[in-house]
């Protein structure tokens, strides 16, 4: 049942009308020294994104953000920071995952085909590099060996660089939601729409058009009218009665 869910939930994903502020290929540009960061210490990148996503309120914290089925079962209430540490080091591709998602479903973000096809590429290759090793370790061939080992260093670099370029895809995307690329920050949402398999298609939050609404009665784009007010060292508009009429 809940597979079904999440099978429902990542084919929403697919008609979300936001885009990441910065795609995979332009993340390096967008923000380096970031991007060299997460390449190098990728879990303490992870840990301080999941976070940051969470608004520093680690009691709103779950295993994989909630999205695999270990998540509240890892006693994440009594110790947050501590079980974070340990998803990060220990499950670091789940917690890159879990952060995107988190985001996705958050800011309603769609991932374009051109970052889907790098994603999609970064998993193959890994998939090729196991195929390779297990056929070495049959067959006892000297070259496929020394092949598979050549394929298995290029799949590992392929997805140490990815999911750095991930990460920093999502530092930038932050980066606009606390307001370092616009007037204002935003606030933390309620915790309702923190939600992430209730909501099939959760607020755009801090996007275009997701701005307070104006009261009944008055005009879109136009500020409320201000009550008139009395001319300072003037006494009060006193008008005779219109003539005709008694007193």
């Amino acid at each position: 049942m809940a597979s079904q869910e999440y099978l429902e939930k990542m084919q929403a994903r697919q008609n979300f009308r936001n885009l990441w502020h910065t795609d995979l290929m332009g993340t390096i540009q967008a923000d380096t020294r970031y991007c060299c960061f997460a390449f190098w210490c990728a879990p303490c990148a992870s840990y301080l994104l999941r976070k940051r996503a969470l608004y520093n309120d680690m009691s709103r914290y779950r295993c994989c953000a909630g999205y695999m089925p270990c998540s509240g079962r890892c006693g994440e209430s009594r110790c947050p920071e501590f079980c974070l540490c340990t998803e990060v080091f220990l499950c670091f591709g789940n917690s890159v995952a879990s952060t995107r998602f988190l985001l996705q479903d958050e800011f309603n973000i769609q991932t374009t085909k051109c970052d889907n096809c790098i994603i999609g590429f970064m998993f193959c290759l890994q998939q090729i590099a196991c195929i390779f090793s297990i056929v070495a370790m049959i067959v006892g061939s000297d070259e496929i060996q020394e092949a598979s080992q050549l394929l298995s260093c290029l799949a590992d670099m392929v997805y140490c660089t990815v999911c750095a370029c991930m990460q920093t895809q999502h530092k930038v995307e932050m980066d606009k939601r606390d307001g370092m690329f616009g007037p204002q920050p935003m606030a933390v949402p309620p915790l309702q729409q923190m939600s992430r398999i209730d909501q099939p298609f959760p607020p755009s939050v801090g996007y275009p058009g997701a701005g307070p609404q104006p009261a009944y009665g008055q005009p879109y784009g136009y500020p409320p009218h201000p009550p008139p007010q009395q001319a300072h060292g003037y006494p009060a508009a006193v008008y005779p009665p219109p003539s005709g009429y008694p007193r």
